[in-house]
């Protein structure tokens, strides 16, 4: 592995001073520029481990990799209250233009994991440089991501009150009365919780090259159905796609925090392959 230099700082972007840790080769310049965007609420701080893992791996590959807490998240200013689906998305477009000024070179990658893949897909659209999309495990409907997160609040009140519509009633206080909810410690406001609603990963016309990865318990490991559908339906409109299974722990999920190795070697390999 060829040495790299990390460094951690609070990046004066646009939208405010936000936590970064910037990766890249300790020699030379990098082969491209990647800007990662992370998973939402407490699946960030689960993924944190495999996030820098893999960074690490790709500055060592040549790429110089930018992580960005935003609006609310990590060690960035704000609470996780006051963000909005909109700020993150000018988090990410602010960071590209740092990024861009800092490396001298434009972002050409950008590498979302869960809900950041949503983000992913929808900065590129903001981002022109990005002609390429890393995405780990992506969720592909920030909708049914929206669900999932509220059922952890519907859970525990199903548990007190046996409401079978608790998830419902959620959803109807925040998109409908305005209102924001508590769930799992993380206030959730309704103008992030519609933002992470209507989130797809519709990308931006610039995009020709996207890497999908998915981390499976089968063996064989298989991708997903949800991912053949979306997969399919990009190569019928041109576009180039990398889509490997890799076998491993759900890692987004787990008590523990764990690694899945094998998913940071075919980051590595699937990039090479395409040419990045």
């Amino acid at each position: 592995m060829s040495p790299i230099d990390s460094r951690c700082l609070f990046a004066p972007l646009a939208t405010g001073p936000r936590f970064c840790l910037l990766h890249r080769p300790a020699a030379g310049n990098p082969r491209g520029v990647v800007l990662y965007l992370h998973p939402f609420a407490e699946e960030m701080n689960k993924c944190r481990r495999m996030a820098a893992l893999g960074a690490q791996a790709l500055a060592a590959a040549g790429f110089a990799v930018f992580q960005v807490d935003l609006l609310g998240c990590g060690d960035s200013p704000g609470d996780f209250g006051e963000a909005t689906w909109d700020g993150w998305l000018e988090d990410a477009r602010a960071a590209a233009d740092w990024l861009a000024r800092e490396q001298g070179s434009p972002v050409g990658w950008l590498w979302g994991l869960r809900a950041g893949c949503l983000l992913a897909a929808e900065a590129s659209r903001r981002i022109e440089s990005a002609n390429g999309l890393l995405l780990w495990q992506p969720v592909a409907s920030g909708a049914q991501h929206l669900a999932q997160f509220l059922r952890l609040k519907s859970a525990n009140a199903l548990l007190a009150s046996g409401s079978a519509s608790r998830r419902d009633d959620l959803r109807r206080k925040l998109v409908e009365e305005d209102q924001p909810v508590e769930v799992a410690g993380y206030t959730l406001t309704p103008a992030l919780a519609r933002g992470l609603e209507h989130a797809t990963l519709e990308i931006g016309a610039q995009v020709k090259r996207i890497v999908w990865l998915e981390v499976s318990a089968t063996t064989p490991p298989v991708l997903s159905p949800a991912a053949g559908q979306r997969i399919a339906r990009w190569q019928e409109e041109g576009l180039r796609v990398a889509a490997h299974a890799v076998a491993g722990p759900p890692f987004w999920q787990t008590v523990e925090v764990s690694e899945c190795p094998a998913l940071v070697e075919a980051t590595i390999s699937a990039l090479r392959a395409s040419g990045a």
